[in-house]
């Protein structure tokens, strides 16, 4: 009897929803094509901009469920297949679309935050989807690519003004073997034909996609990347440069070797800092503006639900993991410094392990260093610039793992740096020998990124100077 009570109330409710369709309130502006009620969602992953998804995931859920059960027990093929690695070229992988966000206000709902500004979290998963766009045009079809690291995201000018965003990139360094370096950028939109200008551009990035086989999981070899102007030429040895340059950091990762001698004698100082501050014979005393690394550390665990999935179905759409890193980044920030922070920029992140769907996420963010520092390598107490208008910037590391429902062995599945600033003056303070290494590891992230900066602003001048000539020429 309940059951038939409840099919009734479905059948009311379906009907209800069908009239009301059929006759829009009055004055509410609704005709019956504006607003239609539909059964069945898209084809899309949540969150993401329907023009990065439109043809994302081919099936739903329960029938890619069932295609995974019933392959269980298969056993895949040892034998690599044949795949066409004709070299490619830049333009043969451009991808670019217009998203209406000065258009279509019902946007600002997944796009702006409470305070009114982009929210950039949602913008790194639909650049990650054009990622994935951008790579399969390169690669072809019979491969599974996976993001294996985000390499870099910088602020190039804040937006000002809630506008119509245009995403773009393309393959910027492919050398023949299974991975590809991707670069996008996020610029303010301009009129169909009408080339965007640098001071348009929001943000750059650059991500690295790995080919995989579908039945090995094996790395596979792709196709090389031709170029064929002095400009392409330029940008495939910067990539090949940071290639190089990865590989080289790589071997030098206090993984590989232990801190060096300025790192080692700025750990003994901080050291010798503690001890003054809990020696009773010391007027010294922490600071109220000096915080304990342990204390600054944010959690949070969620279940991996199938709409957040990517186009190989089992697996989680790798922009989401990083905009669940980058908003509890965010979070940690706003904790440590009871302030709103500023993005900066996204330091080297790694993807170690996929996020099965159905698994259990785990994510530890982390204040790992400060800059200015508690102390100099030498020992001496770095100042404030402008000591009545204080700014830090922090820097949070995000730890991710996984597990799966049973609470198993849980798996690495990536680390995530972020840099904000902050209008205050703070320090972090590590106590553990963890601790000073996520410091000293922080801190050459921080190093690195001011030098990447400094030369990106050499570049940018250096194109401003070209820029000047180039009018003064045609006037």
């Amino acid at each position: 009897m309940q059951r038939l009570t409840m099919m009734t109330k479905g059948r009311s409710l379906a009907a209800s929803l069908r009239r009301a369709a059929a006759n829009p309130l009055p004055g509410s502006g609704l005709s019956r094509c504006q607003r239609s009620f539909h059964a069945t969602t898209w084809a899309q992953t949540d969150g993401v901009f329907t023009g990065l998804t439109d043809t994302r995931l081919r099936i739903p859920w329960i029938e890619a469920l069932r295609i995974q059960q019933g392959h269980k027990d298969a056993q895949a093929s040892e034998k690599p297949k044949e795949r066409d690695l004709t070299p490619k070229k830049m333009s043969d992988s451009y991808h670019r679309v217009v998203l209406p966000l000065g258009q279509d206000p019902w946007l600002s709902d997944t796009y702006i935050n409470s305070s009114g500004h982009i929210r950039l979290g949602t913008l790194f998963m639909d650049l990650d989807a054009l990622s994935g766009i951008i790579v399969y045009k390169h690669t072809g079809p019979g491969v599974t690519t996976v993001t294996a690291a985000l390499d870099r995201i910088t602020i190039a000018h804040p937006l000002t003004e809630i506008c119509d965003l245009e995403y773009s990139g393309q393959v910027t360094y492919a050398s023949g073997r299974s991975s590809v370096e991707i670069t996008c950028k996020v610029a303010k939109a301009r009129a169909e034909g009408e080339p965007s200008k640098p001071e348009d551009v929001l943000l750059t990035c650059t991500f690295t996609m790995v080919a995989l086989d579908p039945e090995t999981r094996k790395p596979v070899n792709l196709p090389k990347l031709e170029y064929t102007t002095p400009e392409e030429e330029k940008i495939f040895k910067a990539g090949e440069e940071n290639s190089l340059l990865k590989k080289e950091a790589f071997k030098a990762s206090l993984l590989q070797s232990e801190p060096n001698d300025p790192e080692s004698a700025l750990i003994h100082n901080i050291w010798l800092r503690q001890l003054e501050y809990h020696d009773p014979n010391n007027s010294l005393r922490q600071p109220k503006n000096v915080v304990a690394m342990a204390k600054t550390q944010l959690s949070t665990a969620a279940i991996m639900q199938p709409q957040y999935r990517n186009r190989h179905q089992t697996m989680i759409f790798g922009g989401f993991h990083l905009k669940q890193t980058f908003e509890l980044a965010f979070c940690c920030a706003a904790s440590f410094a009871h302030a709103r922070p500023t993005f900066i920029s996204a330091d080297p992140c790694t993807f170690r392990n996929p996020v099965p769907v159905g698994s259990v996420l785990y994510l530890t963010a982390t204040v790992a260093y400060t800059d200015p520092p508690l102390l100099e390598e030498d020992g001496t107490e770095p100042k404030q610039k402008d000591p009545d208008r204080p700014m830090t910037r922090v820097h949070v590391r995000v730890d991710s793992k996984v597990r799966d429902v049973e609470h198993g062995v849980a798996k690495s599945t990536g680390q995530f740096n972020y840099t904000f600033s902050v209008p205050k003056n703070l320090k972090v303070l590590p106590h553990t020998y963890e601790e000073y290494m996520i410091y000293i590891d922080a801190r050459r992230r921080v190093m690195e990124s001011d030098r990447q900066r400094k030369t990106e602003s050499v570049s940018r001048l250096g194109q401003v100077r070209n820029d000047t000539q180039d009018v003064n020429l045609m006037g």
